[in-house]
């Protein structure tokens, strides 16, 4: 069983690429939590953020957007004295803002229709045999990072987009010697389209 070289040996990381990674993601709930877990994963290792995912949800309230957004600084204060988590304090008064943001755009269109409309429904999909091929950033993670700042959200550049997109099934990244490409792809609500990379 072959699989991306980065998911390596140890066991959370490889039930994490074999389980989640790259499986198109519909709930926005959902997808808001991938966004927040990306920015605080920003200058560290995912793995880091893997480990403490647990500690994370506790902490944020299950990630339920709508609490989060009418906390303030006696919760950042709390956050901040937490072991179990990154304590940024700019990362974690983001999330606050984040969650603000989320509601206004949920209720507008959804937070999902908006990240979806982007590849009109339908997740991309790499064809690529070498994970040295692959780009950190697009013109599309690019596009959706300015739009999303726009609406008010932070740390949410386009490098964090590009692997949010990855993570969240936008973009089926699994090299297509590994086993995961084939039945991320199935799991899309609709046939993959092939984006061939440069």
């Amino acid at each position: 069983m072959q699989r991306c070289g980065w998911a390596g040996v140890e066991p959370i990381y490889v039930a994490y690429h074999d389980t989640e990674w790259g499986v198109p993601e519909y709930d926005s709930r959902a997808l808001w939590e991938k966004l927040i877990l990306d920015g605080f994963q920003a200058g560290l290792s995912w793995i880091t953020i893997l480990k403490k995912r647990d500690n994370f949800r506790a902490a944020f309230a299950g990630f339920d957007p709508r609490e989060i957004a009418t906390w303030g600084e006696a919760e950042v204060t709390r956050l901040l004295a937490d072991p179990g988590i990154i304590r940024h304090r700019g990362k974690i008064e983001a999330t606050i803002s984040n969650a603000q943001a989320w509601c206004a755009m949920e209720e507008a269109q959804g937070f999902d229709q908006f990240l979806w409309r982007y590849v009109d429904g339908v997740p991309l999909r790499t064809a690529l045999s070498d994970r040295t091929q692959m780009p950190t950033r697009s013109d599309l993670s690019t596009r959706i990072s300015k739009d999303l700042k726009k609406a008010g959200f932070k740390f949410c550049g386009p490098t964090i987009v590009y692997a949010f997109m990855e993570a969240t099934g936008l973009i089926n990244n699994h090299l297509t010697t590994c086993f995961r490409h084939q039945p991320c792809a199935e799991l899309a609500r609709a046939p993959s389209t092939v984006l061939r990379l440069g």
